[in-house]
C-alpha cells in the first residue's frame, strides 16, 4: 500500500474492503525512546487517530534481530468511523537507528489474526 516515505507498508482487505492486517515499519521521528515506549505511544494514538487508547500489555528489554526492543499491545478507536482496533506496536533500536513497527487488526479478529502478527512482529530485522 502507498505510505510515507522511507515507511513500508501492507495491508491485507477483508470483505467489504475493511482492513483484516495491517502491517507498518517506520523510521523513529520523534522523541519516543525504549524507556518511554509505552507512555509515547499511547499518547500518540490519542494525540492522532484515536479517541481514545487502552494499554493491554507491555514489555521492554526484547531481543529483536539486530536489535532490542519495546513493545506494547494496546486497543483503540479511529476518530473517523469509529473503528475499534488492536495492536502489537514496538520501538526497535539497533545500530543504525530506531524503527516503529505496527500489527493490527479490528479488535473482534485478533484471536484468528493474532498468531500472524505476532509472527511478522518476531521476524522483523532491524538490519
Amino acid at each position: 500500500m502507498q505510505s510515507d516515505s522511507g515507511t513500508v507498508a501492507a495491508e491485507t482487505a477483508g470483505p467489504g474492503g475493511q482492513p483484516v492486517l495491517y502491517l507498518n515499519a517506520t523510521p523513529q521521528q520523534g522523541s519516543e525512546t525504549l524507556a518511554n515506549w509505552r507512555s509515547f505511544r499511547l499518547a500518540h494514538l490519542r494525540g492522532e487517530h484515536a479517541v481514545g487508547a487502552a494499554l493491554d500489555a507491555s514489555a521492554a528489554g526484547l531481543a529483536f534481530r539486530g536489535g532490542t526492543g519495546s513493545c506494547v499491545l494496546d486497543d483503540y478507536v479511529t476518530r473517523i468511523g469509529a473503528h475499534h482496533y488492536r495492536e502489537i506496536a514496538c520501538l526497535v533500536t539497533g545500530v543504525r537507528g530506531s524503527t516503529v513497527i505496527v500489527a493490527a487488526t479490528p479488535a473482534d479478529r485478533w484471536n484468528a489474526e493474532r498468531g500472524i502478527l505476532e509472527q511478522a512482529v518476531d521476524s522483523y530485522d532491524v538490519l
